[in-house]
């Protein structure tokens, strides 16, 4: 008796119902939120913390948060802060990060800022990629 064969499941059969993008939002608006979605608690933990970490350093080092375009280097510095979802909505809305740059470190602490918001696109990009099972 031959069988015939299968077909590979595909990310709309895998998942009943429910909103496809959630864990990428999710994963957006708070560091490691994605994962927790999908009960991955180490992994989102461990994102929180050091994405959490990394932009509160940022702020106390008295970095700046990207505004507005001017330039191309200051439209590269907006999406990467804007990559940390609330955590840069919230440090808008309190004026943190708006302060003319006056220490040394405060160079330092832009560049955490930006790179703390890039690393959390990522997570969320990973976090979907996971609910899709583009990756295991």
């Amino acid at each position: 008796m031959a069988t015939s064969p299968t077909k590979p499941a595909t990310a709309s059969s895998t998942k009943s119902s429910g909103f496809i993008y959630g864990p990428l939002l999710a994963g957006w608006l708070i560091p490691g939120g994605g994962h927790f979605l999908q009960r991955k608690w180490i992994r989102g933990s461990l994102l929180l913390v050091a994405i959490g970490t990394m932009f509160v350093l940022g702020i106390l080092m008295q970095g700046k948060l990207y505004t507005s375009a001017q330039s191309i280097l200051d439209m590269l510095g907006l999406a990467g802060d804007m990559g940390s979802g609330l955590f840069y909505l919230v440090s808008r809305q309190m004026g943190l990060g708006t302060d003319a740059i006056q220490v040394t470190t405060a160079d330092y602490g832009t560049r955490f800022l930006v790179f703390a918001g890039l690393l959390n696109i990522i997570a969320a990009v990973d976090a979907h990629n996971l609910y899709t099972g583009r990756k295991k």
